[in-house]
This record gives structure tokens, sequence and C-alpha cells, in this order.
């Protein structure tokens, strides 16, 4: 494959709208970090074309939803062990939970996909004994659809707004890596190669 600069972004933003709608794809659960040095895998629910907004499910009582809240610092790595591909990204994170983005995300979302939203306790919360925090009779099945409308209290969106761009390719020559950034979302990409 030969690569040019200013497609990169492109190639970037392409790779992770397909790790969103295909859950077995390697970005489909990139490591998420957040300024206090946390880090977590979390589910990409969607890419924009140009990497304006990537965007993830949260619960709202989990320490990152408080730690984000309406804008903070937050890194996404993504890798891919077939292509040898990975892109760390950042940019500034917000959470949602009301407005018209998180409904219709909750909208989408499955039976399955709202249940953790059930959970009695917020992530982080001790328990007296292991386990999920789940109430007993959802622990052995999925629940219906109305069975998960009170877990709508407790679910958002971070939605990340990604202003630089680390992109690289590992080779058997040593790798291609180029670095870019933006000022906003809408701002052109200023990118470079670097070494790897």
């Amino acid at each position: 494959m030969v690569l040019d600069l200013e497609s990169l972004p492109g190639d970037a933003a392409q790779r992770l709208a397909e790790a969103a709608r295909n859950r077995r794809h390697a970005m489909h659960t990139p490591v998420i970090g957040t300024s206090d040095g946390d880090l977590r895998i979390m589910v990409l629910r969607e890419a924009h074309a140009d990497l304006a907004c990537l965007r993830f499910h949260t619960d709202l009582r989990s320490p990152k939803a408080v730690l984000i809240g309406q804008g903070a610092a937050v890194s996404v790595l993504a890798y891919d062990p077939v292509e040898r591909v990975q892109l760390r990204m950042k940019g500034t994170g917000r959470i949602e939970h009301e407005g018209p983005v998180a409904d219709a995300a909750w909208a989408c979302a499955a039976a399955s996909s709202r249940r953790c939203y059930l959970a009695e306790a917020g992530p982080g919360a001790e328990l007296g004994r292991p386990g999920s925090a789940l109430p007993e009779a959802l622990l052995d099945r999925a629940p219906l659809l109305e069975e998960t409308l009170p877990g709508r209290a407790h679910f958002a969106v971070l939605l990340v707004e990604v202003l630089s761009l680390d992109w690289l390719r590992l080779t058997h020559r040593g790798g291609e890596r180029a670095r870019f950034a933006r000022s906003h979302a809408a701002a052109p990409w200023e990118g470079a190669w670097v070494a790897p």
C-alpha cells in the first residue's frame, strides 16, 4: 500500500467507522484514557467521517463521566494486529446525558446493551461480594425492552472531538508514521511524517 500523507486522516476515520459497525473488528474496543491517568476499554459506537466525533456509551455514575463532564482531555488508542496499524488520538471529551444525541443513542441500543445500566450500584462502587450489581432477576436472562427503561437514568454518551492523530503502520522495514493536529474539529489537519 502506497501511503499519501493527506489521505491518512481519512484512512483512520474509515477504519474506525468500520470498527463501530463491526463488533469483530480489531478496533471495535479501543483503550480510552482520561486526565487522571486511568485507562479502560470501551466499545466504539460511532466515528464521524472527518473524525470530528467518536461516540461511546457510558454510565453516568462512573468516575470517568464525572471527571470528563462538559469538557476534559481524553485519549483513544486503537490497534489492528492483522493490518499492524495503530491509531493514537487525543481530543476533548464531553458527557451528554440528556438531549437528542443521548436520546437517539439510547433508542438504538438493544435491550442486551441497556442491561448494564440497570446495575444497582455505579461503576467502581464497593460491593459486599463479587458480582455485577445487576438485579437478581436479570442475572441469568436478557431483559425485555420495557424492563430496561429505568436504566435510561444512568445512560450517557461520551463524545470525543479528535484534535490530534498519530497514525502508525508497523512493517518489516521499520514502519511508517505520521502525526496530525488541528485546533478544532472543523479545522483542516496539519500533518507531517515522523520517525516510527
